[in-house]
């Protein structure tokens, strides 16, 4: 009970009271846990343990293996309409049979059945003429992409969920974005195959010499993996409903996840085809449920990357947001304005 003449009593702040999250002014006092980094290359071994301990408790409470799965399941549904944009897009600049055998050099890491089940539909595509794909394409393209849209909205919204953000763009910006992420993910799968595929072959056309058609053929790994890198980024960047992030924020992640991916996807070929029999359980689904399970370990990645890119912004009380220094509370994204708790 106060009596007159004492002091009035101080409430503590709103977030303080509800959080163990420390204020600004503390936050950046804490430098030996990277509160201060510009940059995740800035980030001490300190904050690295944070960060990395955050993304375990994140991974449990965002139930990413539950929304791996359901991205999954429209990676299927879209998956086959990808292939039907891919092949008339290509068929328009290219050979569309050539499609075929440039795309099953870089299906190495998918187990045979999958791998099998996707070339027989693209055969079945290409199987066309040449006039065939070119009549009506544009039209024929657009209604492929809308399909292939699926698997790129659940992707959004799935990363939408790991840096804790509301969907705010409406109706038609919300289908824009995704409809922009599908054509660029088409786009510059078309541009790889193209340059890894015909460029050695230009190359060795004039003068050059095989050893540049080898020189390519080794390095189509590496520039498969920059790839990856490169899309993950821009989806990591453009994906979830949020102030954009500066691109050094979602390298790290996309870096990552390539490499979990690579590896991933080898070690499940090699258990599919060592250990599991999915046929003898699932008869002719078989190499259905094989891709679905490979789209769920990819699915199940990526959001494991997005998770590291969002703690890692959690991490600093630096604004990580594009555009001037902004103070917490105004940039316009949650991992940004908030700072991530010690675990």
């Amino acid at each position: 009970m106060s009596h007159p003449g004492d002091a009035p009593e101080v409430l503590k702040p709103e977030r303080e009271q509800d959080t163990d999250e420390p204020l600004p002014h503390e936050a950046i006092k804490e430098k030996s846990r990277g509160r201060a980094a510009q940059s995740p290359l800035e980030m001490p071994i300190l904050g690295w343990r944070d960060i990395l301990m955050r993304v375990v408790s994140e991974t449990l409470k965002d139930n990413l293996g539950l929304v791996s799965a359901g991205v999954a399941f429209y990676f299927l549904l879209a998956i086959f309409p990808s292939i039907a944009a891919f092949v008339s897009i290509y068929g328009l600049l290219y050979d569309p049979a050539d499609a075929q055998a440039q795309v099953s050099s870089m299906m190495g890491l998918l187990p045979e059945d999958a791998r099998k089940l996707m070339l027989d539909q693209m055969q079945a595509l290409t199987g066309g003429s040449q006039k065939a794909l070119g009549f009506g394409a544009v039209i024929g393209i657009l209604l492929a992409l809308v399909s292939a849209m699926r698997g790129t909205m659940a992707l959004m919204i799935a990363l939408n969920i790991v840096y804790e953000e509301r969907e705010t763009r409406n109706f038609i910006m919300l289908r824009l974005v995704a409809f922009a992420l599908t054509i660029a993910s088409v786009l510059f799968i078309i541009v790889a195959l193209a340059l890894i595929a015909a460029l050695p072959a230009i190359l060795q056309q004039y003068g050059f010499g095989s050893w540049v058609a080898q020189a390519f053929s080794m390095a189509r790994w590496p520039l498969l993996a920059l790839l990856f890198i490169t899309i993950l980024s821009t989806m990591y960047r453009l994906g979830p409903s949020r102030a954009k992030p500066q691109w050094r924020w979602v390298t790290v992640g996309s870096v990552v996840s390539t490499l979990l991916w690579l590896g991933g996807s080898a070690l499940f070929s090699w258990y599919v085809s060592g250990f599991a029999n999915y046929n003898e359980t699932y008869g002719s689904l078989g190499a259905v449920v094989i891709l679905l399970m490979w789209f769920y370990v990819t699915a199940y990645i990526i959001l494991l990357g997005a998770e590291l890119n969002s703690e890692l912004e959690h991490q600093t009380a630096k604004d990580s947001t594009v555009g001037p220094e902004e103070p917490l509370g105004e940039r316009g994204a949650h991992v940004a304005d908030t700072i991530g708790k010690k675990p």
